[in-house]
């Protein structure tokens, strides 16, 4: 779409210019007590009439200064009572009008300005605002054709007029108006570059170009131009077009980074992967060149990932760009983004980790190195990193969230109170990371043994979220073991299985649940689906499948499944004594 947004609304406001135009209207009215107005009326109006409506407009003008616009407007009305005839009253009480949204109102006035006095640019200028505002940009234009015709010095407002008929789809006049501009100032590149648009807008792509190569054979000494050239040829499918810009743009500046890029994708699309590599390791191992054009490069190539073509012409621009720029935080920052978008997650923690030593001050960092770390179960790290990061950004909640569950799983159920209980205090605005440390505070009050705080807790995070899956299943499996409020913990288990009918970590909870309540046929039904979900089977699911055959008196089943669950992690520590004795024992 062409660009029409360099019309600038310009209202008049200097003291200067409003003297001015005081004293030109009053100047007039002085030659005589019944000087004619070019409307050819007699201006009948005595010598204490003129001075009174004079003292009106000056006081008013000394309001509009201190932008009692109101008390403004009240005097220059007591001025225009006095000496309708006055162009700068009416020119001032539609400035203050338009300026309020009276448009209509305003409108009056400005015509009446601009009849009283044609040969003030001013009053067109604040007219034809009005009309644009209104959005009457045919009245608008007409105005500027005709101030540019009558008064001298206006080409500049030519740009002004070709965005008015650029606003009414009049292309062919803004080109026209255009070409009128280039007959005065000569070539230029805001003039090209609209007509391009047109001509691009037209569907004459030709013609386009051709403007682009007048620029050129202009100032043939700016590589801008030629760059902006092959960038219309490229988005117009003339990608052969425009290689010669590219290369001379850059043996006039071979750091150029945007004339790389486009030039080496133009030689991949063309098959030519060798010389669009040349281009590009030419670009990101030098040093000079920009390092931010570098790292947008290699971020346009992160978010086309997974792409075989691409991924290794990414990491090799990766190791160019480290080699180039190794103590820059934004290098070893998009480096990170590759691995870790290529699934590398400890290489992209190791960059990260780079990117913080050179500046630590990057709350992004801090966050991507301590998700990496939970991701990859590197408590003590994330823990360690945590603690580091809330030291310079203290009162971001989810650092809080990150080392309290570090700790939480590091059984440090002390530290993970404590940070999930700072957290939990500036985490007031977001309901659901709110809930979540909540919900984890449950968990280190259950290892802490301080169950009348860890059930609290795991009751305010489900007034949050009801169907929080976390808090349902760890709060009734903590009742289940602890036998307490044994109805609480079956209702919220059933909710649990209800919404996640095939999750066998939920299943088995639930099982458990109905396990301590003594219904074990009801336990083992459930403990069946749970095994149904192969990739969430653990030893805890197996022995517990176990005990219910145990209970049911399957003695010989429920040793068979000790035995499975012992080849398991996340067992008991009866697990032995129970195959040994073929006995079933509870903590």
């Amino acid at each position: 779409m062409v660009n029409a947004d360099h019309i600038v609304k310009r209202v008049i406001a200097t003291g200067a210019l409003a003297l001015l135009l005081v004293a030109l209207s009053f100047d007039l009215q002085a030659q005589g007590k019944k000087k004619k107005s070019r409307d050819g009326v007699p201006n009948e109006i005595s010598e204490n009439d003129r001075f009174q409506a004079e003292y009106y407009f000056v006081e008013g003008e000394k309001f509009f200064m201190l932008e009692d616009y109101a008390k403004a407007y009240e005097l220059f009305s007591l001025s225009n009572d006095i000496d309708p005839k006055s162009s700068g009253v009416h020119y001032k009480m539609a400035q203050i009008l338009a300026e309020s949204g009276d448009f209509e109102k305003a409108l009056t006035h400005a015509n009446e300005a601009i009849k009283l006095d044609s040969d003030n640019k001013y009053y067109f200028l604040l007219t034809a605002e009005i009309y644009t505002n209104m959005s009457n940009f045919q009245e608008a234009a007409s105005l500027y054709e005709r101030m540019i015709s009558t008064l001298p010095n206006n080409e500049s407002y030519l740009f002004d007029l070709a965005a008015l008929y650029i606003y009414q789809d009049k292309l062919d006049k803004a080109l026209d108006v255009y070409n009128r501009a280039e007959d005065f100032f000569g070539v230029l590149e805001e003039i090209t570059y609209q007509k391009q648009q047109i001509f691009i807008q037209q569907g004459k792509i030709d013609l386009a170009i051709a403007e682009g190569q007048k620029l050129i054979d202009t100032y043939p000494d700016e590589s801008d131009y030629k760059l902006t050239l092959a960038e219309v040829l490229i988005s117009n499918q003339k990608e052969k077009e425009a290689i010669p810009y590219l290369e001379a743009v850059l043996r006039d500046n071979p750091s150029n980074a945007q004339a790389s890029v486009r030039l080496s994708e133009i030689y991949r699309k063309n098959g030519q992967t060798e010389k669009a590599m040349e281009s590009l390791h030419n670009a990101f191992s030098n040093p000079s060149l920009n390092v931010n054009a570098k790292v947008q490069l290699l971020a346009g190539y992160i978010a086309q990932l997974p792409n075989p073509e691409l991924e290794t012409a990414a990491k090799e621009l990766a190791v160019d760009l480290i080699e180039a720029h190794p103590d820059n935080v934004d290098a070893q920052a998009i480096s990170g983004d590759l691995e870790f978008r290529l699934g590398n997650k400890e290489k992209a923690r190791s960059f990260y980790v780079k990117a913080l030593e050179l500046d630590n001050n990057n709350y992004n960092l801090w966050q991507n190195v301590i998700s990496i770390e939970m991701e990859l179960e590197d408590y003590q790290g994330a823990a360690q990193h945590a603690e580091q990061a809330i030291e310079i950004f203290p009162n971001q909640a989810l650092l809080y969230y990150f080392g309290g569950t570090a700790y939480l799983v590091k059984k440090d159920y002390r530290k993970a109170a404590n940070n999930l209980e700072a957290g939990k205090k500036l985490a007031t605005s977001d309901p659901d990371l709110s809930g979540f440390i909540i919900g984890q505070l449950g968990d280190a009050y259950n290892g802490l043994e301080d169950y009348p705080k860890s059930d609290a807790a795991y009751e305010e995070a489900l007034k949050i979220n009801s169907d929080n899956d976390y808090v349902l299943n760890n709060y009734s499996y903590y009742l289940s073991l602890r036998k307490e409020k044994l109805d609480r913990a079956l209702e919220l288990s059933k909710r649990l299985v209800e919404k996640n009918p095939d999750n066998g970590t939920y299943l088995d909870t639930h099982a458990w649940v109905l396990y301590v309540r003594g219904d074990y046929k009801e336990s083992k039904f459930y403990l069946e689906k749970a095994l149904a979900d192969a990739e969430n089977v653990s030893g805890t699911i197996v022995e517990h499948y176990g005990d219910v055959l145990f209970r049911l008196g399957k003695i010989d089943d429920a040793v068979e499944q000790w035995k499975k669950a012992k080849s398991m992690k996340d067992t008991t520590k009866l697990i032995d004594k129970k195959i040994a004795d073929r006995k079933l024992y509870e903590e």
